[in-house]
C-alpha cells in the first residue's frame, strides 16, 4: 500500500537523551521512582540536535545557529523533522535520537518556512524555496537523501502547508502577514500539482478580541499594533479539520500557534474557545508558535513548535515538543507547563512528554569562571528594544573570576571564555545540596565565523561533582565525543549527591567558548514549598488584560499560574522566578476563566491554590 508524504518544506527539531537504568534516591514518590527505573528516555526542551549555522545577516558578520518552523512527518513508522534554512533534515526511529541526512538535491538557500504530509506511505513531496516559488521534489526514499524535481512551478508558497484528505482532495494553505489572512487553493496530486482554480481567503487575526494575537513582547508594543499570522498548519482528527496559525511573533515570549475547526477543509472555520493550543511565555526558553502536530504510531500525538532565543539577532531561534491531545469538547490541547525541564519521552505508554519530576538545582548558585574576556546581560523590553548591558569584571576572594549570567535562567544572557581551549572551566556552587539525574548546557556563538551548514563540529567537555568542593568524581566525559551539541542534554548513568558542578571545557566550534546557561535538574533534600494564600486576580478594563498578586511563600524559586476556560481545561500556564506580581495581556475579551497557582523549588511543586473564576 503506497503512502504519500508530503514535505512542503519542513522543520522540525527534537533534542532528546536517555536515562536507563537509573538509581533513583529523593524523587517525589515511589511510583516516579518505579516509572524511571524502567529505562524510560527522557528529553528538555529546547532540544537537543545540530542546528544549523544561518545566512542571516551573514552580511553583518553575524555568526549563529537557529532552528525555525518545524514541520515533523511519520513515513512508513519513522519520523522525518524538516526546518528552515537547514539545509536538510534529521530522521528519527523514536522521537528521541535524531540523525541529519544530507540531501543530494536541495534549494541553494536552504528550505524556508517547510511543511508536511503524509498520505499513503508512497512518496514525500518536498517543497520551501526561500523565494517564494519552486518545483517541488519528491522521493521515495527520503533516508537516502536523493530527490527528484517535479514538472511544475509552485507559487505563493511562503509558510504553506500542503494538506491531501482522505479522499485524494489536495490543499495548500499559505500566509504570513500583519495584513493579510490565511488562504487556502486547491491542487490537482495527480496532475503535477497544478492549481485547479479553487481559492478563497479563510480569516485573519483578531486582536481587539484576542489578546494573545497583539505584537510585542508580552503581548505589548507601542506602535505596531497588528500581529503577524503565518505558520498554517492542518491536522485532521476525528473527522474535523484543526487548522493551526501562529501568531503574533517569532521573536517574542508570547509566539504561540491558535486553532480554527472547521467541518471540511475549505471551512468555513470557528475560533477554538480554548486558544491558544501551544502557549509558553514563562520560563527559561519562552515560545512555542509555528508548529506542526504529528501522530505518532501508538497514536499520541506531539506539537513540534519554535522557541525564541533572539540574543545574536531576533531571527536566532529553537525548536520545542510538547504533546498533545483533543478532549471530549473536540478541543486541542498541548501540555506546555515546565516546558523547559526534563520531560519524559515518546516511549512512556501514560505520561509522554510530561514533565518528569527533575526541578532546577542550580537557579542562582554561585559561579566562577577560568577566565572572562565579557559578560553580557540582555533584555527585551515590552517596546521590542533589546537593552545589553555589559557587566564589570568581579574576582572572588580567591582570585577567581565571577560570572553573574550562567544561573539566571536567561537565554539571552552569555560569558565568553578568554580562549577555546581546555584551560576553560565553569563551577557552579549550589545554593543546596541535592541529588543530581540531568544537565542541560546551552552554548552560546559569539563570533563564531560560521555561516552555513558545517560538518563535522563537536563539543568536547567533561563535567565533575563534589559534595564539598575539594574532592571531584568525573560523572560525564565527552573528551573524544563527536557529537555536535549545542543544547547539548546530560543525563547521569547513575544520579549523584552533590553541591558542586565543574565544566571542563576541550573543545567547541567557533572562534569562541561562550555560555549562556548551565542547568542542573534532580532533587534537593528539603520541603518542597507550601501552598500558595492570597491569590488575588484582577481582570482590568481592557479584558485582555489581567493582573496578579499573591504572598510569596518561603523557600520558593518561583510560581507557575494555570488558567483556562473551565476548571477541567486548565491548559495553559506561565511560570516566573523571583515574584509575586504578574500582568497578562494575552486573553480572550469575551472569554470567562478559571485560575490557579502553585509555587516550586528544587525539592518540587506544592499544592495549586483554589480555582478563582474571574468573569
Amino acid at each position: 500500500m503506497k503512502k504519500l508524504l508530503f514535505l512542503f518544506t519542513i522543520a522540525f527539531l527534537f533534542s532528546c537523551n536517555t536515562d536507563k537504568n537509573q538509581k533513583l534516591e529523593h524523587l517525589s514518590n515511589a511510583k516516579d521512582k518505579a516509572e524511571i527505573k524502567k529505562g524510560y528516555d527522557t528529553y528538555i526542551n529546547p532540544l537537543d540536535i545540530d542546528y544549523t549555522y544561518m545566512v542571516y545577516n551573514s552580511s553583518q558578520n553575524k555568526s549563529y545557529r537557529s532552528g525555525a518552523d518545524p514541520a515533523v512527518i511519520e513515513f512508513k513508522g519513522e519520523y522525518y523533522m524538516f526546518v528552515t534554512r537547514s539545509f536538510g533534515y534529521w530522521h528519527s526511529t523514536d522521537l528521541v535520537n535524531w540523525n541529519f541526512i544530507k540531501p543530494q538535491q536541495w534549494f541553494f538557500e536552504g528550505s524556508n518556512a517547510p511543511t508536511a504530509f503524509n498520505y499513503k506511505d508512497s512518496l514525500v513531496y518536498f517543497a520551501g524555496n526561500p523565494a517564494g516559488y519552486g518545483s517541488i521534489l519528491y522521493t521515495d526514499d527520503p533516508k537516502s537523501g536523493k530527490w527528484t524535481p517535479s514538472a511544475s512551478i509552485s507559487t505563493n508558497i511562503q509558510d504553506s502547508e500542503l494538506f491531501i484528505d482522505d479522499d485524494g482532495e489536495t490543499y495548500l494553505y499559505w500566509g504570513s502577514s500583519n495584513v493579510h489572512p490565511l488562504r487556502v487553493k486547491m491542487l490537482n496530486k495527480d496532475d503535477r500539482f497544478l492549481e485547479t482554480g479553487v481559492k478563497k481567503e479563510l480569516f485573519n487575526l483578531d486582536e481587539d478580541k484576542h489578546g494573545w494575537e497583539r505584537f510585542g513582547e508580552n503581548n505589548f508594543h507601542p506602535t505596531l499594533k497588528e500581529g503577524y499570522m503565518e505558520g498554517a498548519s492542518m491536522t485532521k482528527h476525528n473527522g474535523k479539520y484543526y487548522l493551526q496559525y501562529a501568531a503574533p511573533g517569532t521573536q517574542f515570549n508570547v509566539y504561540a500557534d491558535g486553532v480554527y475547526i472547521g467541518d471540511t477543509p475549505l471551512g468555513p472555520f470557528t475560533y477554538m474557545k480554548n486558544n491558544p493550543m501551544s502557549f509558553k511565555p514563562g520560563g527559561f526558553t519562552n515560545g512555542a508558535g509555528h508548529g506542526i502536530t504529528v501522530k505518532q504510531t501508538n497514536g499520541q500525538y506531539w506539537h513540534f513548535a519554535t522557541m525564541a532565543l533572539a540574543s545574536n539577532a531576533q531571527w536566532e531561534r529553537r525548536l520545542c515538543m510538547f504533546p498533545t491531545y483533543f478532549d471530549d469538547d473536540s478541543l486541542m490541547y498541548s501540555n506546555t507547563a515546565y516546558g523547559d525541564y526534563p520531560r519524559y519521552g515518546a516511549n512512556h505508554p501514560t505520561k509522554a512528554g510530561q514533565h518528569n519530576g527533575w526541578m532546577l538545582l542550580s537557579y542562582k548558585g554561585n559561579v566562577t569562571v577560568s577566565s572572562s574576556l565579557m559578560q553580557v546581560m540582555k533584555f527585551t523590553s515590552n517596546d521590542d528594544a533589546v537593552e545589553v548591558t555589559e557587566l564589570p569584571t568581579e574576582k572572588d576572594a580567591d582570585g577567581n573570576f565571577i560570572s553573574m549570567v550562567l544561573t539566571d535562567e536567561n537565554p539571552k544572557t552569555f560569558w565568553v571564555a578568554e580562549a577555546n581551549d581546555d584551560q576553560q572551566w565553569i563551577t557552579i556552587e549550589m545554593k543546596n545540596a541535592g541529588t543530581i539525574h540531568a544537565l542541560q548546557l546551552n552554548y552560546h556563538d559569539h563570533e563564531s565565523g560560521i555561516y552555513t551548514r558545517v560538518e563535522g563540529l563537536r563539543h568536547r567537555f567533561t563535567i565533575e561533582t563534589s559534595e564539598d568542593g575539594n574532592t571531584w568524581q568525573t560523572v560525564a566525559d565527552r573528551s573524544e565525543s563527536t557529537i555536535d551539541a549545542p543544547n547539548a542534554y546530560i543525563v547521569l548513568d547513575e544520579p549523584v549527591k552533590a553541591k558542586y558542578v565543574r565544566y571542563n571545557n576541550i573543545e567547541v566550534p567557533g572562534d569562541n567558548f561562550a555560555m549562556s546557561e548551565i542547568r542542573v535538574f534532580g532533587l534537593g533534600f528539603e520541603e518542597k514549598p507550601k501552598k500558595v494564600t492570597g491569590f488575588h486576580i484582577e481582570r482590568q478594563t481592557d479584558r485582555r488584560d489581567a493582573s496578579f498578586t499573591w504572598n510569596a511563600v518561603e523557600g520558593a524559586q518561583g510560581y507557575n499560574i494555570r488558567w483556562g476556560i473551565a476548571e477541567d481545561k486548565l491548559y495553559q500556564s506561565w511560570q516566573m522566578y523571583d515574584t509575586n506580581e504578574h500582568v497578562m495581556r494575552n486573553l480572550d475579551r469575551d472569554t470567562p476563566y478559571y485560575f490557579t497557582i502553585e509555587a516550586f523549588n528544587e525539592n518540587g511543586i506544592s499544592e495549586t491554590s483554589d480555582i478563582i473564576y474571574v468573569e
